[in-house]
């Protein structure tokens, strides 16, 4: 392979083995174990077919590229030798499925045996060479030279990089989260990342090599790792005879016990993506925690910041001025206290994961007021924040800070102590106020997003927190905007996943990948437009708010939404977190 292809890409897009690129310190000899099983096998695409004209060899040549065994063959067998040179390594583009191969305009050749075909589409994003996904919706315009050649067309002249349709993408590539530290909270988050599908055998390696080059972009100063630039692999990962992924690392530095847990949780739960399931974790060939040499996910799993309501703790919904519970039949209760008997015009509202604490948005003489209660309504205080509109409520997950969006341009935020006592932030957010207003705004539940509706788009941006005690909100992203368009609403599904309402009848409820590669309405058969509010959770069912009232979808084999509460045009359901 030459020099060009020496990055971290080269080990996403090229057939590389378990081997890795690993270097084994002569003075600490390493055996290399039974290597991990092959798993499937992948069957490649079919190569040109014999007699296709120009156009067809260029859009085969496209749909081939989507796979990246052994430094793209299959995409290179539509090559002719003057192309063998080709660059697949420079760039990777993801299209959108429907894509076109025409004829290039210009002045025809001056040979019937020398073509130019324009691939013409949408780009909805690239792979970067850490393996993320970045959203970029763009047109796509790219001319390639065709040859025929004893009867047969192949490319002669293309540009650097790959294009590769979106279905084919999903296909051939498998979605995987590497695990970084929350620095404040000291437990392990989650960066979603693609790997290609086949050889299955690669793909540990693999991980481990996206864990050591550290997070993405998207949440570059968010996140940090126990692992340390200097941090090696000493030999290939391979299996023991017991059948656990033997993980031996060198040069970790100098890391305390809480610091080598975390270590092992960032590596374990990396690899359970993967489907491995126990990891001999070593450093120098010796155990990372001498008293547990084999790790398990089940052994690291308090350490994991994914954080989910109880099944015991329901949802609950703002209407008519009042909080009430929204039990799983249609109908439901006032809660008890000021927030729920009618004492403030609730607005919207949000518990904490446990539902032991509550926020609540009321409207009082044409300004809007943020409280926040113990024991969901059982009391209510009012923390001095006015204006003119609010957001509803969000809160971090351990519950001790709540955030609003106050008159649609300043992110503020209410630390509350032990005894429920709060003091009043702010939450550095310029970078996304400066896109216009923010409509709605829902922090991740494990606390290391953001997702944002701002002017109708939907964008995702990353919460760091410095030494100095400043908050602020990084790395802002579009999320499909050609799509997703009139967005009024959104809430986490996921680590991975939100969901949006719009005001568009082709997309009026989505869920949306984290990064935007992934857009798949909803089915909205039963539902009346315009929608006003949507909640959502892992494991709970859709909640969505219509002309008529509060809904629900279960998804799976459920064909239509059902109503949970009828006559309630402005309520807000939410679940907690």
């Amino acid at each position: 392979m030459n020099g060009r292809r020496t990055t971290v890409l080269a080990l996403l897009l090229a057939l590389v083995g378990v081997a890795g690129c690993a270097s084994v310190p002569g003075s600490s000899p390493v055996q290399i174990l039974r290597e991990v099983s092959d798993g499937e096998t992948a069957v490649p695409p079919p190569g040109p077919v014999d007699g296709s004209d120009a156009i067809e060899l260029v859009r085969g040549f496209v749909e081939a590229s989507a796979s990246s065994t052994d430094d793209h063959a299959a995409a290179r067998r539509f090559l002719s030798e003057e192309a063998a040179d080709w660059d697949d390594a420079a760039s990777f583009t993801v299209l959108d499925s429907q894509f076109d191969t025409v004829p290039a305009p210009g002045p025809p050749s001056l040979s019937g045996d020398v073509s130019r075909v324009r691939i013409r589409g949408t780009s909805v994003g690239r792979v970067t060479s850490s393996g993320s996904f970045e959203p970029n919706q763009a047109p796509v315009e790219v001319d390639v030279t065709v040859v025929r050649r004893d009867g047969q067309w192949r490319i002669a002249e293309l540009p650097p990089g790959v294009l590769v349709p979106l279905g084919d993408f999903r296909a051939g590539y498998t979605a995987v989260r590497t695990w970084f530290v929350d620095p404040v909270r000291r437990v392990a988050v989650p960066d979603l990342r693609y790997l290609p599908a086949f050889p299955a055998r690669a793909q540990a390696t693999r991980a481990m090599e996206l864990l050591l080059a550290g997070p993405s972009g998207a949440l570059s100063g968010a996140v940090t790792s126990a692992l340390v630039p200097e941090t090696r692999l000493r030999s290939n990962v391979a299996l023991d005879e017991g059948g656990a992924l033997v993980v031996d690392l060198t040069r970790i530095g100098d890391v305390d016990e809480p610091g080598r847990r975390l270590l092992a949780a960032q590596v374990v739960l990396s690899l359970a993506e993967v489907n491995v399931a126990r990891v001999r974790l070593q450093v120098d060939g010796i155990a990372l925690l001498p008293d547990r040499p084999v790790v398990s996910r089940e052994d690291v799993a308090d350490l994991s910041a994914e954080t989910q309501p109880g099944a015991d703790v329901s949802a609950l919904v703002a209407t008519g001025g009042r909080l009430r519970g929204l039990g799983p039949v249609s109908g439901s209760e006032e809660l008890p206290g000021p927030l729920g008997d009618g004492s403030y015009d609730v607005e919207s509202a949000a518990t904490t994961v446990d539902g032991r604490r509550l926020a609540a948005v009321a409207r009082s003489d044409g300004q809007r007021l943020l409280l926040v209660g113990g024991e969901a309504a059982g009391g209510a205080v009012e923390t001095g924040l006015t204006a003119s509109t609010m957001t509803r409520p969000t809160w971090t997950p351990v519950g001790n800070e709540v955030w609003t969006v106050l008159g649609g341009e300043v992110v503020a935020r209410v630390l509350v102590d032990g005894a429920g006592a709060t003091r009043s932030g702010r939450v550095n957010a310029d970078e996304l106020a400066a896109l216009g207003p923010i409509q709605d705004l829902r922090i991740s539940r494990d606390g290391m997003r953001v997702a944002a509706v701002v002017a109708g788009a939907l964008y995702t941006g990353a919460v760091t927190r410095s030494p100095d005690g400043e908050v602020a909100v990084r790395n802002i992203r579009p999320l499909r905007s050609a799509d997703l368009r009139e967005v009024v609403a959104v809430d986490w599904r996921s680590t991975d996943t939100v969901v949006v309402i719009t005001q568009r009848t082709d997309r009026l409820v989505a869920q949306v990948s984290v990064d935007g590669l992934s857009v798949q309405p909803l089915l909205v058969n039963n539902l009346t437009p315009p929608l006003g509010a949507v909640a959502a959770a892992a494991g709970r069912p859709f909640l969505v708010t219509d002309q008529t009232g509060v809904w629900s979808f279960a998804g799976g084999d459920q064909d239509a939404w059902r109503q949970v509460l009828g006559g309630a045009p402005d309520g807000v359901p939410f679940y907690p977190g």
